[in-house]
């Protein structure tokens, strides 16, 4: 039995590739800091797709936490691993708080890093197996001007994921790494970030949908709808100085 794991699948995207994973018949180990929303998300696919599904609660912003994560998960022989747990926070560098920030990089950044590196090594040499990791268009741009820390900790996960499927390519792997770069996803997300969306936001089934048909198709980089694909492709021809003033201009209509 094909088995997925999931972080952030409480809500938003992540709870949304639950549900169709489940639907493709995948068990799923579901991790997130929210025991209440996993058992009802749990309870759903168990009750509608007839799957099995572990809920594993977790803070993967503490590297302990996920090596304990990896411990207790590894003998489930993984084929999905989704890293989906990420937040962001609208303010200018100078006046955030420092710690919510470390938190920050620790789950969009460290979490990746260290459960991509832990899983890969059971995952490497086996079929149908695949790594999606959730950025961000974010990640896509030169810079993010009042939400700065946020912008690094995509750009990251952009690259570290596009080097690491490159390199199992000319391995010839049969795992795939894939990065999901979302614009604007009506979620959690923004009530977090503290900010307002300035262009219409897809909902979180449509990107998982998106999301799910990219990795299982191997697509090295996915970038949900029409609009941030062109929007993706005209700001590569902007001077990187344009493009972060331009972007500056964006976030501070965003901020409430």
């Amino acid at each position: 039995m094909k088995t997925a794991l999931i972080t952030g699948a409480s809500s938003g995207i992540g709870r949304e590739i639950a549900y169709i994973l489940a639907k493709k018949g995948y068990n799923l180990i579901l991790v997130a800091r929210r025991k209440d929303r996993l058992i009802e998300v749990a309870d759903y696919v168990h009750t509608k797709h007839k799957v099995q599904a572990v809920v594993k609660v977790c803070d993967v912003s503490k590297e302990d936490e996920c090596y304990r994560l990896y411990e207790e998960c590894k003998a489930y022989k993984i084929n999905v691993l989704v890293n989906g747990a990420g937040f962001g926070l609208m303010q200018d560098f100078a006046d955030s708080e420092l710690d919510k920030e470390l938190e920050m990089i620790g789950t969009n950044v460290k979490s990746v890093h260290i459960l991509t590196k832990l899983f890969l090594e059971d995952m490497k040499y086996r079929m149908g197996t695949y790594i999606l990791n959730i950025a961000s268009s974010a990640g896509l741009c030169a810079a993010g001007p009042h939400m700065a820390t946020y912008y690094a900790t995509k750009a990251y996960v952009v690259s570290l994921s596009l080097g690491i499927g490159q390199e199992l390519k000319e391995a010839m792997s049969p795992t795939s790494v894939s990065v999901l770069c979302p614009g604007p996803v009506d979620t959690e997300f923004n009530d977090v970030a503290g900010a307002s969306f300035s262009v219409k936001p897809i909902t979180a089934k449509e990107c998982a949908k998106e999301a799910v048909r990219g990795m299982l198709h191997k697509k090295s980089l996915i970038i949900p709808g029409t609009t941030m694909k062109l929007g993706n492709m005209a700001q590569g021809l902007l001077p990187t100085g344009l493009q972060v003033k331009i972007l500056s201009t964006i976030q501070q209509t965003k901020m409430n």
